[in-house]
């Protein structure tokens, strides 16, 4: 029986999000999928990679920042008191951690330097596996 590090709080699991996750798998727009479910991250978090793509860095962090505090509120009614794992292997908090890297990377090419270590310092603080993934590493 493994019990992995006794001082953490135990992994935050986000619900299921089907409809949702089904609407942009099926390729609707990303800004379709956020109008219909504006509590859905992962929505936001296409909208602003695609802003960010687009070199639209204000959109993308203004995006990003809705993301995010839509999955800050998820989090904290799941249990999540600010710090502890939240996997990125579990899609559901990948519209979280995308929001946050996109936060991060947008931060970053408007001079919030504060910001974009802190975005960092989360993301990597959540699952290193996620920080690896969005590409928000040193």
């Amino acid at each position: 029986m493994t019990h992995g590090n006794l001082l953490e709080p135990p992994a935050t699991k986000l619900p299921e999000r089907v409809d949702a996750e089904a609407a942009l798998d099926a390729g609707t727009d990303p800004a379709e999928v956020a109008a219909e479910h504006p509590d859905f991250s992962e929505a936001w978090a296409a909208l602003g990679e695609k802003a960010l793509a687009a070199d639209e860095f204000v959109a993308a962090y203004a995006y990003a920042r809705t993301g995010y505090h839509r999955g800050l509120d998820q989090l904290r009614r799941a249990g999540w008191k600010g710090f502890g794992p939240v996997p990125w292997n579990h899609r559901p908090n990948q519209g979280f951690l995308r929001a946050l890297a996109v936060l991060g990377k947008a931060a970053g090419r408007i001079g919030e330097t504060d910001e974009y270590e802190r975005c960092k310092k989360l993301l990597t603080d959540s699952d290193p596996a996620a920080a690896e993934a969005t590409g928000l590493t040193d």
